[in-house]
């Protein structure tokens, strides 16, 4: 059985990573624009890898880590290989290791669960002082990247995305919250309200405006500190909603949207069609749907 309303958190989550890509409202309210693709959507990695963290504190032997890894790396390999036209010619070398667009997502994964997995039975106060010190770097590296503190080669360096968005600082913290969460009970002993949820969400707001008023509009930004109070809040207010189902449907389209998205979005959008965005969603979550049921006949495909 399942959980109904986080498999309809990962819908959501799974659309805010597609309206993040498309920069949504940008030509039309960039203030706005800046503060949902820079704030609100960016909840959606950290969340998702907050729900994995959740369920790999059942991951408790070598065993269960092995089918857990091949699943997530074969995941990897199947969808590097569909967007291999797009990723060959252009830093090869940086796309393997760090994953192309979306996918550095599953390879962050993969490595930060092996090391969760290693460490997993230590002290609560050293898993607590490595999400933090570990997302502070990362934070920190994207700061002067946005500042442009260095102004020589250094700073093209660290304004590449897996400076800072990679397996360690951003993969490993929020995927060990979630397995603290499970550990901790944290679920079943705090339930956060609606009113709570929306506040700490109203921070990421908040926080992203901040950004966009002292940063320059035109910079990206992966990481807030909000994220590491709003994301458990949300996933944990979800988590006590219990509608359980029998099916993993929505799951695998949260997935699918996921995985397929920024194909359909190369395809589609930038072509100015009539009611391009509405075509493209249709065709995404047709596309999502078939890849679904032909997920049942494919293993390792979602």
């Amino acid at each position: 059985m399942r959980n109904l309303s986080i498999d309809i958190l990962k819908i959501i989550l799974a659309f805010f990573v597609v309206f993040l890509h498309m920069h949504l409202l940008r030509d039309s309210y960039p203030e706005l624009s800046f503060v949902l693709v820079n704030g609100v959507f960016r909840m959606a990695v950290p969340t998702f890898l907050i729900i994995t963290g959740y369920y790999f504190y059942y991951v408790d032997n070598t065993d269960k880590l092995k089918k857990w890894l091949v699943r997530t790396f074969s995941l990897y390999v199947i969808w590097s290989i569909v967007y291999l036209p797009f990723w060959k010619e252009e830093d090869t070398w940086m796309n393997i290791l760090f994953g192309y667009h979306h996918l550095w997502y599953l390879i962050g994964t993969f490595f930060s669960g092996i090391i969760l997995f290693f460490i997993r039975k230590k002290s609560v106060s050293l898993l607590v002082t490595l999400i933090l010190l570990l997302s502070s770097l990362g934070y920190g590296m994207q700061s002067l990247g946005n500042f442009h503190y260095f102004k020589n080669e250094t700073d093209s360096i660290i304004n590449l995305f897996p400076s800072y968005r990679n397996f360690l600082l951003v993969c490993f913290p929020f995927l060990t919250i979630g397995y603290l969460i499970n550990r901790l009970n944290l679920d079943t002993k705090y339930k956060p309200s609606l009113i709570t949820v929306l506040a700490v969400v109203g921070l990421v707001v908040l926080e992203s405006f901040l950004n966009y008023k002292m940063i320059s509009p035109n910079e990206n930004i992966d990481l807030l500190f909000s994220l590491l109070i709003a994301c458990p809040l949300v996933f944990m207010y979800c988590k006590n909603i219990s509608v359980m189902v029998d099916t993993k449907i929505l799951a695998s389209l949260s997935t699918a949207i996921y995985l397929v998205h920024p194909l359909l979005m190369k395809w589609i959008l930038g072509r100015y069609l009539p009611y391009e965005t509405i075509i493209f969603i249709i065709l995404l979550l047709v596309s999502s749907f078939i890849l679904v049921f032909l997920n049942r006949k494919l293993k390792y495909l979602l």
